[in-house]
């Protein structure tokens, strides 16, 4: 659970970086009243974490699908 939601958070920041990129638009600071507000500077944090916690993704091994299914 805590690995899709990791996953969903990266997603979701990543197409948030890509608005900035192309548009210069910060979707995250637009929504929540600017970089330096609060709540904006909790998401990224929040996003930030998640991206930290999908490092470890990388160095897991692999369960088959039988063994999700258990």
């Amino acid at each position: 659970m805590l690995d899709r939601t990791s996953l969903v958070l990266n997603i979701i920041g990543g197409i948030n970086w890509l608005l900035v990129g192309l548009f210069r638009f910060d979707l995250v600071a637009y929504l929540f009243g600017g970089q330096a507000a609060t709540v904006s500077r909790v998401i990224y944090t929040i996003v930030g974490v998640a991206a930290l916690w999908c490092i470890s993704l990388l160095f897991r091994e692999r369960a088959g699908a039988a063994d999700e299914i258990r």
